[in-house]
């Protein structure tokens, strides 16, 4: 069946499964080192509060069966262990059943995590990592060729996620049809990264020139993807070089990498194919079955991405498996910061000594120069963006975080850069602040040796003891 096959993409395969096992990874890695602060049993939104609320049906996991702190670990750290020996090759000495149930293998164990993850796994990447990765289970391994229609699919997928994002951008903040996004974007983006202060202080021209380049690669290249070699390689190249772009200038964990991830499965690399046997007609069948199935699923999100009321990010499917994408629909032109502090007194007073908590990737100390971090993921620190934006995105979780700060839970504080308490003397209360955020001129930069320069708005919770801690907002 040689309509079947593309042997010229095989090295396209290999890269791209391997590429991905290491995506699969980092993202097993954060939910094994995060999980119980933010969902375990004494988590700020529990998993077994959750598994009450929500049925199978509308969120399968493993964890509608049992759930326990030591069986999530359990299945964080088997799917490390998995996806390191996919990124090893396990699955080419697999036979071509064995290498596809292998890749399924990830994919529950973190469908499983994503659909128990609340808030803290809202983020559009998680959908793209399931979608991609129960995809990749049909790609076959060194016993056949790649599919055709599974190759095709990947670069629907990319498609789809460039696309759909050049179309909120144009549908959402004027500020992208005029070109002067980029004004502000590297400032009030959710987490700087360490090149971030030196792209914001680019000249302004070229701010212009990066949103007009970032415009047509997002809705003109994207169609070259399906046109023959070598348009298709060079518009898959093109994004990711774009990709790599923004994985200098922020932290959006692994948004960009996936993305490139993508965009390697449509590069066609010039090497010989090795010999291979036909596929067999039980794999024909299974994958042209599964193409069937993702094409009619593929419905809901062309229509929303088609539609005027685009909107970003969303599954359609409990098995996330065809989402809608996008980011930065609008982008905010003031960067707030809340700032949380704890001290000692047994009254707190505005002259008291209060000590401020530091994040490891938000902005904080105006002197601490923003790290890199993604394609590691600080869900926590991601989640503080968004409460600064407004109390109601923090409402669920806000309090039980304080809480934990004023029993000094030593889960929770693995999450801070640093804690300015000791472990046996917690704060007797918390309160946070709303601070305006901006990046300093290199004037000022030379001056002070800060980053940033920050300026107190407005109380954003008033000092809180623990009995108080689950009802501040």
């Amino acid at each position: 069946m040689e309509w079947f096959t593309a042997p010229d993409y095989w090295l396209s395969r290999l890269v791209f499964q391997r590429a991905l096992a290491g995506v699969y990874l980092v993202a097993f890695l954060t939910a094994a080192l995060q999980f119980r602060a933010l969902i375990g049993e004494r988590g700020m939104l529990p998993v077994p509060r959750y598994l009450q609320l929500v049925p199978f049906r509308k969120a399968p996991s493993l964890f509608h069966a049992h759930y326990s702190d030591r069986f999530f670990a359990l299945v964080a750290w088997t799917g490390c262990a998995v996806s390191a020996a996919l990124l090893a090759g396990l699955d080419s000495l697999l036979p071509l059943w064995g290498g596809m149930l292998l890749w399924l293998v990830p994919w529950v164990l973190y469908l499983s995590i994503v659909n128990v993850g609340q808030t803290w796994y809202s983020f559009g990447w998680e959908s793209l990592l399931l979608e991609v990765g129960f995809l990749a289970a049909f790609l076959g391994n060194d016993e056949v060729a790649p599919p055709v229609v599974v190759l095709f699919l990947l670069w629907w997928i990319l498609f789809r996620v460039e696309f759909g994002a050049g179309l909120i951008k144009m549908r959402g903040d004027e500020c992208w049809r005029k070109l002067t996004c980029l004004d502000h974007h590297h400032e009030t983006q959710p987490m700087p990264g360490p090149l971030s202060w030196f792209f914001h202080h680019l000249p302004r021209p070229l701010h212009r020139v990066e949103v007009a380049a970032n415009h047509v690669t997002q809705l003109a290249v994207p169609f070259l993807l399906f046109t023959p070699h070598p348009i298709a390689t060079a518009a898959a190249s093109l994004m990711i070089v774009t990709q790599l772009w923004l994985v200098l200038s922020g932290n959006f964990a692994w948004l960009n990498w996936i993305t490139i991830v993508l965009a390697l499965s449509a590069v066609r690399f010039p090497a010989d194919p090795p010999a291979t046997a036909g596929a067999p007609l039980w794999y024909v069948v299974v994958v042209l079955a599964v193409a069937a199935l993702l094409a009619g699923l593929s419905y809901h999100p062309v229509v929303n991405m088609i539609s005027r009321r685009q909107v970003m990010n969303r599954s359609f499917d409990p098995l996330h498996l065809v989402n809608t994408y996008g980011a930065f629909g609008s982008v905010s032109r003031v960067r707030y910061e809340v700032v949380v502090e704890g001290t000692a007194d047994d009254l707190p007073r505005e002259d008291s000594e209060w000590r401020e908590y530091e994040f490891k990737g938000k902005p904080g100390d105006p002197r601490h120069w923003p790290r890199q971090f993604a394609p590691y993921h600080l869900r926590l620190d991601w989640l503080m963006w968004f409460a600064a934006l407004s109390p109601a995105y923090a409402g669920p979780w806000f309090g039980a975080f304080v809480e934990r700060l004023l029993e000094n839970d030593p889960d929770t504080l693995k999450l801070l850069r640093r804690s300015p308490f000791p472990a046996d003397a917690p704060p007797r209360y918390i309160r946070a602040r709303l601070f305006r955020y901006r990046y300093t001129t290199w004037r000022e930069l030379r001056v002070t040796g800060a980053c940033w320069d920050r300026s107190f708005v407005r109380e954003y919770m008033p000092p809180t003891r623990l009995a108080r801690a689950a009802h501040t907002l």
